[in-house]
């Protein structure tokens, strides 16, 4: 057997297929396990979308090629929802530019851009993509902090003139995942005029911006830049629309980065199958009164969970965005209350320290969880943490 490629050396393994595989082996000696740590909604999409889906699926004209670059209603849909929901311009034909899910917008997008020697300014609490995506590049990495005293808004005065003059890359994420921050629009204004005055790309990874709460609404990075020079935003259709397993997301922003990412795509997929692009048109076409709904729900859990972690031994602050909660814990390690909570609570909660070196001494908890598998879940972590 050949040896592995040299970037698998530094490539750590994925958290959520490590802890799949210990939530298996534990289901195959019999013990059922309550998952709060994957950001997996448990709600379907609107049932017109997945009719949206059927009805394409027995088309007979549907089941080619559809493009790389998509099918052309669908970046029209895309270029319309930016500009009814933000007032955003876009080019459906340049700056539209459908994808497998974000994630892997995110992983083809630093193969685009990084080299061996770049550089990529990732939050010290993030999606662990956006590091990933810069070791298989072969570039590097420096972290910028984000801090709970400041609502975990990425420190921007904190990137030195050296790391700007070197970075390719500044990733952003709000709402926030795995913290549930969230920033208003001129946190955008300064970070696109940061990037702009050094020539680096924006990166806006936004597949939260319709899981808010207590009024909240969302910006778009691209709002703060018309131009859209330095900018790219992704969105996506997993979390917003409880799309998850459909794998539908957009680039959206500078046609320069659009036609770089595509030049990786291209060679990587073939795009994604018709009816999955029209189910895609139907969530952005209808009435999006029903996010209020869904929302409601993820904010009864929300709220459910705050009441408990003082029973728990762990605290955290309201936030009014993201799936998750972001708690800090109070009386031990992190990794040790995570190993316990599953081995005698038979409940999983994701380690902080799995999104970078600011999360360490945090858990995240998902809210995507069915109700009753939420009550069964904390009261198991009230039964352990106070025996």
């Amino acid at each position: 057997m050949p040896s592995q490629a040299h970037r698998l050396n530094n490539l750590p393994p994925y958290v959520f297929s490590v802890i799949g595989d210990r939530i298996r082996k534990m289901k195959k000696n019999g013990i059922d396990v309550y998952r709060l740590d994957i950001g997996n909604p448990d709600l379907p999409p609107p049932q017109h979308v997945i009719e949206a889906l059927c009805d394409s699926a027995h088309a007979p004209h549907t089941h080619g090629y559809t493009g790389y670059r998509g099918k052309a209603a669908f970046r029209q849909a895309v270029a319309q929802h930016y500009q009814q929901r933000y007032g955003v311009t876009l080019n459906p034909d340049t700056q539209v530019l459908p994808l497998l899910g974000s994630k892997e917008g995110i992983i083809n997008l630093s193969l685009a851009y990084l080299d061996q020697g770049d550089l990529a300014l990732v939050p010290d609490i993030g999606y662990p993509s956006y590091q990933m995506g810069a070791i298989l590049a072969g570039a590097s990495v420096e972290y910028i902090p984000m801090r709970a005293e400041s609502n975990f808004e990425l420190d921007l005065d904190a990137i030195s003139l050296d790391q700007l003059q070197k970075a390719k890359l500044l990733w952003v994420n709000y709402p926030n995942n795995p913290t549930g921050a969230v920033v208003n629009i001129d946190f955008y204004e300064r970070a696109a005029t940061l990037c702009a005055s050094h020539d680096i790309l924006l990166v806006s990874d936004n597949p939260y911006n319709e899981v808010v709460f207590d009024e909240y609404t969302a910006p778009s990075a691209l709002q703060a830049d018309t131009e859209l020079n330095n900018m790219l935003e992704f969105m996506s259709f997993s979390k917003s629309y409880n799309m998850a397993g459909w794998r539908l997301g957009v680039a959206v922003g500078s046609a320069e980065a659009i036609d770089k990412l595509l030049s990786v795509k291209s060679n990587v997929d073939s795009g994604h199958f018709e009816p999955v692009y029209d189910a895609g048109i139907a969530a952005l076409k209808t009435d999006q009164a029903w996010l209020t709904e869904r929302n409601n729900v993820y904010k009864g859990r929300r709220d459910k969970i705050l009441d408990i972690l003082p029973k728990i031994g762990l605290e955290a602050h309201k936030t009014s965005g993201s799936l998750y909660i972001w708690a800090r814990v109070l009386e031990c390690s992190e990794r040790d209350y995570v190993t316990n909570a599953l081995e005698q609570a038979c409940v999983s909660i994701a380690p902080g320290s799995a999104y970078g070196p600011g999360g360490e001494g945090f858990v995240r908890i998902s809210l995507g969880v069915a109700d009753h598998q939420l009550e069964a879940a904390l009261n198991n972590l009230i039964d352990w943490y106070q025996r």
